[in-house]
Formats: structure tokens, sequence, C-alpha cells
């Protein structure tokens, strides 16, 4: 990890899915925890997210309000903050993408873990490091159900983070 975060803190692009998302709360790259689903079960299903901002290496080639059907494999991916880290989060628009109905709705019965404000992932202030529960390299192509996830990875690709 050290390795990680000294990479993050020159700028690198980091990338935390599923149990990497939690490892990036706990090396405090990113703030709050991921605890049991609501329910207290394993989810292993494709369930929808709405990127909420293009304003990311990661979601650049996405568009604001484009909803992606992605697979999700946890039983501890419900996203938990204090309200004013979820406020700031909301306030410097660093909640990447969220989960959703088919046609972008957020409800309670589209946000399948419990998680805070329907939120399926996150970003530094920097915006250099992305926390996400669903698993966009299981939804890169269409013999595997769906290639949303593709505009995660293009998005990363066509960035223009540089470090050296």
């Amino acid at each position: 990890m050290k390795a990680v975060i000294e990479h993050a803190k020159a700028g690198g692009l980091v990338i935390g899915i599923c149990n990497g998302f939690q490892i990036l709360c706990e090396a405090h790259l990113l703030p709050g925890a991921l605890i049991r689903n609501r329910g207290l079960k394993l989810i292993c299903e494709h369930v929808y997210v709405r990127v909420e901002t293009t304003d990311s290496p990661f979601t650049n080639a996405c568009q604001k309000g484009q909803v992606l059907r992605i697979p999700i494999a946890h039983g501890e991916g419900n996203y938990f903050a204090e309200p004013k880290v979820i406020e700031q989060l909301k306030r410097d628009d660093r909640v990447l993408v969220r989960y959703c109905t088919k046609d972008g709705k957020l409800t309670d019965a589209a946000n399948v873990n419990g998680s805070l404000d329907n939120i399926a992932g996150i970003c530094n202030e920097e915006r250099n490091v992305f926390g996400l529960m669903p698993h966009p390299e299981r939804a890169s192509e269409k013999i595997l159900g769906s290639d949303d996830g593709r505009c995660i990875f293009e998005s990363i690709l066509q960035s223009e983070v540089v470090v050296r």
C-alpha cells in the first residue's frame, strides 16, 4: 500500500473496485467505510448506476446522467460516512456514480446494499483516486452481459493525467 499511496500523492490514477474500494477507505485515500449490506447477505447481480459527473479522469468518456448496467458481488458494499462527509462529497461533486433504476431514478429499491445517498463510487479531493463497488471490468464486453463498464476504462485512457 505504501507504493499505492505514494503513487496517488504524486497525482497518479488509482482505481479501487469492490474490495479495492474498501482498502482505499481503510488506507484513508478515500473517506468513509464499507459495511455489511443491508439485509446482511452477499449480493451478486447486475445493477444500474448513474454517472453523476464527467469531471473526473474516470468518467470523462461517459455522459452525465448515463445509466450503466454493471455487476456487483459483495457482502460489505454499504457505503457509510458521517453526514458532514456526505455533504462535502456532494458539494465537491465527488460522487461519481450512484445506484439507480434502469431509467436513472434514485430509489431505495435500486440501492441494493443500503449505501448512504445511493453512493456506488466516489473520488478524492484531487480527483485521481476512485473507489466503486460495482465491477466495470466484468462489464467490458457484450458477451459478458454488458459492455457499459468500458466507458470507465476509456475515460482512464483519455485522461491527461501524467505521472513522472
